[in-house]
């Protein structure tokens, strides 16, 4: 039983990753800012439920304008009065960088002793440094950095196989060696896995002869 939590409250995608942008969240009792509401099961089997600031927009292109405390509030509610069930692990996507959102998540799962952080980066440099500050971050709030991801590592061509570096190369693998933490692997751009995200598709199921399939399925071991 796998719980998603995205708290990326002003971008909010990925009710639309799983294809289930369109669906309602049901109230407990006597509802969403009393008693709390029930996460969105994103499988038939009931496996994987997700909430996201997504579900209570009126329109899908409704800007989040909120300052801090309006965002800690609703990520605290999110935590700790959503009725998840009887979870195996909750995996909390965040947007990028070290905000309100961050501070805000770590503290109320803090009860719940999170197993850590799972940072992702893009190649070049400048990616590199943000992302050095986010292992900065995680030290200063005592959360473990389970390992780190390379994103966009690497094209390669669906005609002839060659991998071309768009965005540099091995930023992801020398931080994590910089920092003592596990590299996980790298993931290549793939058109396929943009596809399966935009169009909600199991990319798993649909697309094992891809480029980025064996890579996320060694990050994932």
């Amino acid at each position: 039983q796998v719980g998603i939590l995205d708290v990326d409250l002003c971008g909010p995608s990925i009710p639309r990753m799983f294809r289930v942008q369109d669906s309602d969240v049901h109230q407990c009792d006597s509802g969403w800012w009393d008693s709390g509401c029930v996460a969105v099961f994103v499988d038939q089997d009931k496996s994987i439920s997700l909430m996201s600031i997504g579900f209570l927009l009126e329109k899908p292109d409704d800007a989040v304008v909120w300052r801090g405390p309006k965002k800690n509030a609703l990520i605290k509610q999110f935590v700790a009065d959503v009725a998840w069930g009887d979870l195996d692990f909750l995996i909390v996507d965040t947007p990028p960088g070290t905000s309100d959102e961050h501070i805000s998540t770590v503290e109320a799962l803090r009860p719940y002793k999170p197993l850590g952080a799972i940072l992702v980066t893009t190649p070049q440099a400048v990616a590199v440094g943000d992302v050095r500050r986010e292992l900065t971050f995680c030290k200063k709030t005592g959360l473990r950095v389970l390992g780190i991801v390379e994103n966009m590592s690497g094209f390669v061509c669906p005609h002839c196989s060659e991998c071309t570096n768009i965005f540099s190369k091995g930023g992801g693998e020398e931080l994590a060696r910089y920092a003592g933490v596990p590299f996980l692997g790298c993931v290549p751009l793939d058109p396929q896995l943009s596809q399966s995200l935009e169009e909600g598709r199991d990319f798993i199921q649909e697309f094992p002869k891809s480029s980025a399939f064996p890579a996320l399925a060694q990050i994932t071991q």
